[in-house]
């Protein structure tokens, strides 16, 4: 690899780390960290883990989170870290620039670098690699199969076709929206084959016996990542089972059976316009243009040597995989990485091209300052997403995610519960609407004795209850004034918590606060 190449990716890589890696902690868990979260928990501790069928995912993100685990040093459940468990989608948000080398004679290098910029200041991979959840470790290991495959294509040696097979291992076990990929995939390369025979009267196959025990290779090697993962290290021997019976329930959330149903242009209006009445305006045209760009200079065959039918390829692939999830009624906005991702490989080599077409040296000193405009201005919003606007419905990649003030409610409860001689042995009873109180479970790890419920229990009574302000419970009036309402705090938009106290314990905790002097004594 080129020096140059090297250095302009050391700088995309230190782009990224400086747009993902600060004030990982600041933001509030969204529900489903806070659930994987959780679940982490019952892996790092001991108590095991086990393949869920109907819900979380896959089971490599938790595996993978624990080696950061380990390194963190915290001893418990309350010492483990947001910073700690969002440092694993940083980790493989970063390993997307790094595998990049990978597709050279795909991209080119310009195309290369271009590439890792445009994921280095993407504000929807920004954002979404700072969140606990599987999506990157998705896209990550679609690539290293992208990888892989288009490497043994140039060799013909199995070991890319074995790295090919663990990169499929790794999306096999990591979400089971992978089969959108395969398909998209698939269609990619059926139509890059047909389009070459129709444009050059070839089928863009070498004519030499296809070596089959290379695939039986590359399919150990998705085993040997998935299986393990699966199965728990073996001691969970159902998983693989499961892996596969998954499907029902979550075709029937894809067909409509869920509250995550938006409309076709849910996707494409995120990520390219995006305009709230009084916020900013979000758009990532500028890779959807480069991507175009670089996707018809690839199919009239304005890109030199086999880098065109790479960038034929990744162009399909990010059409098929647009369609697929634009058609299907389930949504929900982190979802778009998949296909975003394979836009910002197609604009690598359209910006790429691009510069190519700029033969006087002036002429490309302009195209490339105007191309790093429009990439200054996808990290200004990238930083805007992460940072200042990042728990703020203005922000499009923003989904029912949990108001900073929930962070309010569980400091509250730790102070109220401090006054008591064993603060974690506080009871508290926490009542959602149909179990939705997450990501309080999570918040709370630190007491011993809580207890959550979908409808208010028959005995509410305990030294603090946090209910959904949804039940008109009225637990101050009901119990003659003997607890109390202290607080009314906000969940996500639409959703509260009120927050009741004991008389008694309330007095305690108002007696531990430093007394205010009058204005008049001082």
């Amino acid at each position: 690899m080129n020096r140059w190449l090297t250095l302009g990716l050391l700088l995309a890589a230190a782009l990224a780390l400086a747009l993902r890696l600060p004030r990982l902690d600041q933001r509030p868990l969204h529900t489903d960290e806070s659930v994987h979260a959780y679940k982490f928990l019952g892996l790092w501790e001991g108590r095991g883990y086990q393949y869920d069928p109907h819900e979380y995912h896959g089971p490599s993100l938790y595996y993978a989170t624990l080696p950061l685990a380990w390194l963190s040093g915290a001893r418990d459940a309350a010492s483990l870290s947001e910073t700690t468990l969002r440092l694993t989608p940083v980790v493989f948000g970063v390993g997307l620039i790094a595998l990049l080398p990978l597709l050279s004679g795909g991209l080119g290098r310009g195309g290369i670098w271009w590439a890792g910029l445009l994921t280095a200041v993407s504000p929807a991979f920004v954002y979404y690699s700072r969140y606990f959840i599987h999506e990157l470790l998705l896209v990550f290991g679609t690539l290293l199969l992208v990888a892989g495959a288009w490497r043994w294509v140039q060799t013909r040696r199995w070991p890319w076709m074995a790295l090919a097979g663990a990169g499929l291992g790794l999306m096999y076990a990591t979400k089971e929206t992978f089969v959108f990929n395969l398909a998209a995939l698939g269609m990619a390369v059926g139509l890059t084959m047909a389009w070459a025979h129709w444009r050059e009267g070839s089928l863009w196959w070498p004519a030499e016996k296809r070596p089959w025990g290379h695939l039986v290779i590359g399919l150990a090697a998705a085993l040997a990542i998935s299986i393990p993962l699966f199965t728990s290290f073996f001691t969970h021997l159902r998983g693989p089972l499961d892996s596969v019976l998954t499907y029902q329930p979550w075709i029937s959330r894809a067909g409509g059976s869920s509250p995550h149903i938006h409309p076709w242009t849910f996707y494409l209006e995120r990520l390219f316009w995006f305009h709230p009445a009084k916020g900013p305006l979000w758009t990532e045209l500028l890779v959807l243009g480069l991507g175009l760009g670089g996707f018809g200079a690839a199919l009239l065959g304005r890109i030199a040597g086999g880098a065109v039918v790479f960038v034929r390829f990744i162009g399909f692939y990010a059409l098929g995989l647009t369609l697929v999830y634009t058609v299907i009624p389930y949504k929900t906005p982190w979802c778009v990485l998949g296909f975003h991702h394979a836009w910002i490989l197609s604009a690598g080599a359209g910006a790429a091209w691009l510069a190519s077409l700029s033969k006087p040296f002036w002429l490309r000193t302009v195209m490339a300052a105007a191309l790093l405009v429009g990439t200054g201005h996808l990290g200004v919003q990238a930083w805007r997403a992460a940072f200042p606007l990042a728990a703020d419905q203005r922000n499009p990649w923003v989904y029912a995610h949990t108001s900073p003030d929930l962070l309010r409610l569980v400091g509250q409860v730790s102070q109220i519960a401090a006054a008591r001689p064993q603060a974690a042995d506080t009871v508290i009873k926490v009542v959602g609407r149909g179990g939705d109180y997450w990501p309080l479970p999570w918040y709370l790890r630190s007491f011993r004795q809580v207890g959550f419920y979908s409808e208010i229990p028959d005995d509410p009574w305990a030294p603090m209850m946090i209910v959904n302000s949804r039940f008109d419970a009225e637990l101050d009036e009901r119990s003659g004034r003997k607890w109390l309402m202290v607080g009314l705090f906000q969940h996500r938009p639409n959703v509260f918590f009120e927050l009741y106290v004991e008389l008694e314990l309330w007095k305690r905790y108002l007696e531990t606060r430093p007394r205010q002097r009058d204005e008049e004594d001082e």
